[in-house]
């Protein structure tokens, strides 16, 4: 269903992008909903953006949308992972944590996102979320400059003015602004991609990696301890089977207000989860958390 849905969704996502004033509406929503409940990255990105914006009848709900672009940032999707950097720096609809901005927006910048790389960039020249290194700020504007951002463009013209980075080629001491005057932007962006993606080339495997997990819900991710949580539980993407493993992660997203993981201990206390101990007390406890718990997504 995914791929059924690809042809549909992916230029709804592209003009979606392009233009502020495209919104879903009413019946669209609905397709694109029931694809997002299915698996579909491309849909869960149209419905995040949907519940940011309020379209197609929706109340504005950026917790909704957090929600909906991690669902597709788990999958890989580098715009989505760049739209959650953004949500986790804002602290909207998700509490604020720059660190987390940080690892979300770096995913996305190595698959080749350009927004997310100057925002990389920024980060790491700013020491926000991450140690300030004024090297790979300018490496990653370099890298969005060759694809030609022209907020790259500025933001290493005032590396080159003004010093601060000992890496800059002496070559860019002519500005990037005043070779753009001299050639046209056109062609000097296009002469600096074919020089500068020799040494950028993007490993395609990065394209289809998935998120790291574990670095994400040690940095506080709900929905990245959830899975990680249930990865251990079944022995799956990766992890060897480790109940108290998943039992840890499961009391740590359940702790930091995530609803499936609440509702997960629920069941674990009531039963049992390969011969750990039911624990009635417990399980109460847990379903009155879930019953006062907000939720974040609906169907």
């Amino acid at each position: 269903m995914r791929r059924e849905f690809a042809w549909i969704a992916m230029p709804l996502v592209m003009a979606l992008c392009a233009s502020r004033c495209w919104a879903l509406s009413s019946e669209d929503l609905a397709l694109v909903a029931s694809a997002a409940e299915r698996g579909s990255a491309a849909s869960q990105v149209l419905l995040a953006v949907a519940c940011l914006n309020g379209d197609g009848g929706l109340a504005r709900d950026p917790a909704r949308a957090a929600y909906w672009f991690e669902q597709a940032a788990i999958q890989g999707n580098a715009y989505a992972e760049t739209r959650l950097g953004d949500l986790y720096e804002q602290g909207l609809g998700i509490p604020p944590n720059a660190k987390l901005a940080f690892d979300w927006r770096i995913k996305a910048a190595l698959r080749g996102e350009v927004p997310a790389q100057v925002k990389v960039g920024r980060m790491y020249q700013e020491g926000i979320g991450v140690g300030k290194n004024s090297d790979l700020a300018a490496h990653w504007f370099r890298r969005a400059a060759a694809e030609g951002s022209t907020e790259a463009h500025y933001l290493l013209d005032r590396i080159n003015r003004y010093g601060g980075d000992a890496e800059v080629e002496n070559a860019a001491a002519r500005t990037w602004f005043e070779k753009a005057a001299r050639q046209g932007y056109e062609s000097a962006a296009l002469l600096l991609n074919m020089i500068r993606s020799i040494g950028y080339q993007i490993d395609e495997s990065w394209h289809n990696r998935a998120p790291d997990l574990k670095k994400l819900a040690e940095d506080g991710d709900l929905e990245a301890e959830y899975q990680l949580a249930r990865h251990y539980e079944s022995g799956t993407g990766g992890a060897r089977k480790d109940v108290a493993a998943a039992l840890g992660w499961y009391r740590r997203a359940a702790a930091g207000g995530h609803p499936m993981a609440m509702t997960t201990l629920e069941q674990v206390y009531a039963a049992s989860l390969d011969g750990l101990r039911r624990d009635p007390a417990a399980s109460a406890r847990s379903t009155a958390r879930t019953n006062t718990a907000p939720s974040t997504h609906s169907n």
